[in-house]
C-alpha cells in the first residue's frame, strides 16, 4: 500500500497497527500532529488504545511507565523541551527495564526559542539507557518504529526504545511510504507478553526499590547487559522485517558508495539524503567519496563502524548539536571506534544545521573536498554554513 504522507502520518500508521495498550502523550511542536492522528483513531474506534491525555511530558512519560509497569503495550511521542522534561523519566523507565516505544520528533532546545530541526534534544538523551535509532526518511520512519516493538519488548533487552525523525523536514513532508497489511504488522510485533506485571495479583513484585551500595552497582550492570543485548536483537529484528517488507535492512548502519571510497562522511538522520547527492556529484568528476549513515546511534556499534572506516583516508564526522565544551558526541563515538586501529584515518568534526538551517549539496561538496587538505585529526570544531 503506498501511500503519499508526512512522517507524522507514517509513525502514526505505524502505531495504530502495532496497536499499543495505552498512549500517553503531550503536544508539542513539532511533533504534535502524531498525537492528534492517534487520538483521531481512537474516537474513530480503529483502536482499543487507551489514550491519556496529560498536563506535561512530565506526565505523559510517568502515566507510561505506570501502565508498562502494570502490565501494558505502551507507545508515546515528543519533541525538544518536552523530552527535556521527560529525561527524568526516561532515566527510571530505563532502569525499570520497561520497553516503551517513543517517536522522537527531532527539535532544538531553548534557549533562545526555536522549533525547527537539530539533535540536541536526542542527544541529551543520550546516556540514558533508552536504545536510540535514527530514520532518513518516512519510510524509515515508519518501518523502525514496527521495529522498535520488537527489539524494545525482546526479553534480552527490555529498555525504551527512540526513534528519530527530523522535525519538519521529516514530520511534515509528504513522500511515498510503502505501508505493510496490518495483519502482516500485527502478526511481526505479536502479542505482547508484560514481564511481572503489577496487576498480576498472585504473584506480586516490587517495582522501584530503594538500592543501597550494595545491590546499586549490580542493577545497573544488568541495565547494561540489555544494552549489550541490543545490538544482536536489532540485526535479527532487521532480517526478520526485511523478509516481510522486500526492504533492504542489513546492518547497523547504511554504507553508501564506501567500499571504495578515500574519504567518507558520517552523519545521522534526514541530512543522509542530502549527502548521497554530494557523493553522487563527486564521484561524477572522478573523486571516491562514500557515506556512513547509522541507524543504530545507542548503543553505538563501534567495531562495525571502525571496520566499515578503517580503509579511508579521511572522515569528516557531522554533528547537528553541540557538545558543549568538548567535541561533538556523534564524533567522539567514531573517534573511540577507530581508536584501536593501528593506521587512522584523518578525522574531522563538523556542527551543522542548527536550529533547522538548511545543509545544501554544495556545503556538502565543500566539506569532501576539504578533506584531503586536513594533514591530521583536527581536536577543533568546523562549521557548515555558519556567518561568523
Amino acid at each position: 500500500m503506498r501511500k503519499a504522507i508526512t512522517g507524522h502520518k507514517a509513525v502514526a500508521e505505524a502505531m495504530r497497527q502495532i496497536e499499543p495498550d495505552v498512549v500517553a502523550v503531550y503536544p508539542i511542536t513539532p511533533q504534535s500532529e502524531i498525537a492528534e492522528y492517534y487520538a483521531e483513531y481512537v474516537h474513530n474506534g480503529l483502536v482499543r488504545t487507551e489514550l491519556v491525555p496529560v498536563e506535561s511530558e512530565h506526565s505523559a512519560l510517568s502515566a507510561c511507565v505506570g501502565a508498562a509497569a502494570a502490565g501494558g503495550r505502551v507507545m508515546t511521542a515528543t519533541s525538544s523541551q518536552g523530552l527535556a522534561l521527560m529525561v527524568e523519566v526516561l532515566y527510571i523507565a530505563a532502569g525499570l527495564r520497561l520497553p516503551i516505544v517513543m517517536a522522537l520528533a527531532n527539535r532544538s532546545l531553548s534557549a533562545p526559542i526555536n522549533i525547527h530541526c537539530d539533535h540536541s534534544d536526542a542527544y541529551l538523551a543520550r546516556d540514558s539507557g533508552a536504545v536510540q535509532i535514527f530514520a532518513e526518511n518516512a519510510q524509515e520512519a515508519y518501518d523502525y518504529t514496527i521495529m522498535a516493538q520488537r527489539i524494545a519488548e525482546d526479553m534480552r533487552v527490555r529498555l525504551p526504545v527512540i526513534v528519530n525523525l527530523d522535525g519538519f523536514t521529516l514530520t511534515h513532508t509528504v513522500q511515498p511510504v510503502d505501508l505493510l497489511e496490518d495483519e502482516v504488522v500485527k502478526k511481526f510485533v505479536g502479542e505482547f507478553k508484560p514481564y511481572s506485571p503489577l496487576l498480576d495479583v498472585d504473584h506480586p513484585v516490587t517495582w522501584g526499590p530503594f538500592a543501597m551500595p550494595d545491590y546499586y552497582f549490580e542493577l545497573k550492570r544488568a541495565q547494561q547487559a540489555g544494552m549489550e543485548a541490543a545490538p544482536g536483537v536489532f540485526l535479527s529484528v532487521q532480517r526478520e522485517f526485511s523478509q516481510i517488507s522486500g526492504r533492504r535492512y542489513l546492518g547497523f548502519f547504511e554504507a553508501y558508495r564506501l567500499e571504495d571510497a578515500e574519504y567518507a562522511l558520517v552523519v545521522l538522520g534526514s541530512t543522509a539524503g542530502t549527502a548521497k547527492v554530494a557523493v553522487d556529484e563527486l564521484r561524477a568528476r572522478g573523486m571516491k567519496v562514500g557515506l556512513l549513515k547509522p541507524w543504530l546511534w545507542r548503543p553505538f556499534p563501534a567495531k562495525e563502524v571502525g571496520e566499515a572506516l578503517a580503509h579511508v583516508k579521511a572522515v569528516a564526522v557531522l554533528d547537528r548539536a553541540f557538545s558543549f565544551g568538548t567535541m561533538g558526541a556523534l564524533f567522539a563515538d567514531v573517534a573511540s571506534a577507530l581508536y584501536p586501529l593501528e593506521k587512522r584515518p584523518i578525522l574531522a568534526n563538523y556542527i551543522y544545521g542548527l536550529g533547522g538551517r538548511d545543509t545544501t549539496v554544495p556545503e556538502l561538496v565543500h566539506v569532501f573536498e576539504e578533506l584531503p587538505k586536513i594533514k591530521k585529526t583536527e581536536w577543533a570544531l568546523r562549521y557548515i554554513g555558519l556567518r561568523e
